[in-house]
């Protein structure tokens, strides 16, 4: 049976959240919110006017359409990826470990099955970053009416991309591998940028 949380209705989404079961969970929240903050940035990008007195002409937000619709789309298929990573790790953990030999491959299991659970924030941490830096063009140049739909964009861009970083760091806690562990912690502080 194949997960879908994009493919349900709203209520259904928010009640799959609120249940006891371990997924969705935070990581689909922070792609939701960010693929919703994309969604906005879409749409004040597509507004027919622009801003009185720009200097710069359409041509920012036309540029910034596509990659706009890109990056939603990618935002949007995490929400469903991350349940899906998560799954993972759970069946992972359920392995057998009476012996040294089940414990072991169990172990290396439950290690490469949290690699992808990272995998999946750490590229909605990418993917909102990537948005955010198209977000100022359209903050730039969008038409004034859009002002607050383009904050609320941000807003939700950004906590994507906080909660993102925060389910990156909760997953690092408890993988071994220095090497992946050294190399994901030096690209979320490239991607959240100076303190």
């Amino acid at each position: 049976m194949t997960f879908s949380l994009t493919d349900k209705p709203l209520r259904d989404v928010l009640s799959d959240f609120s249940s006891a079961a371990p997924t969705p969970g935070g990581g689909s929240a922070c792609a939701a919110a960010a693929a919703m903050g994309a969604a906005l940035l879409l749409m004040a990008a597509s507004l027919v006017k622009t801003r009185t007195g720009s200097s710069v002409d359409r041509s920012a937000l036309d540029a910034a359409r596509p990659v706009l619709v890109d990056l939603q789309r990618r935002l949007t298929e995490a929400i469903d990826a991350d349940p899906l990573a998560y799954r993972h790790v759970i069946a992972a953990r359920a392995q057998p470990h009476s012996s040294d030999i089940e414990r072991a491959a169990r172990t290396s299991a439950i290690q490469a099955a949290l690699r992808g659970a990272t995998d999946v924030p750490l590229g909605v941490m990418r993917l909102s970053a990537a948005a955010l830096q198209e977000g100022r063009s359209v903050a730039a140049h969008a038409h004034g009416a859009a002002d607050a739909d383009v904050a609320v964009a941000i807003t939700l861009l950004r906590a994507g991309f906080e909660g993102a970083r925060l389910t990156v760091d909760a997953n690092l806690r408890v993988i071994v591998d220095a090497g992946y562990v050294n190399g994901v912690t030096e690209e979320c502080r490239r991607l959240t940028g100076p303190a």
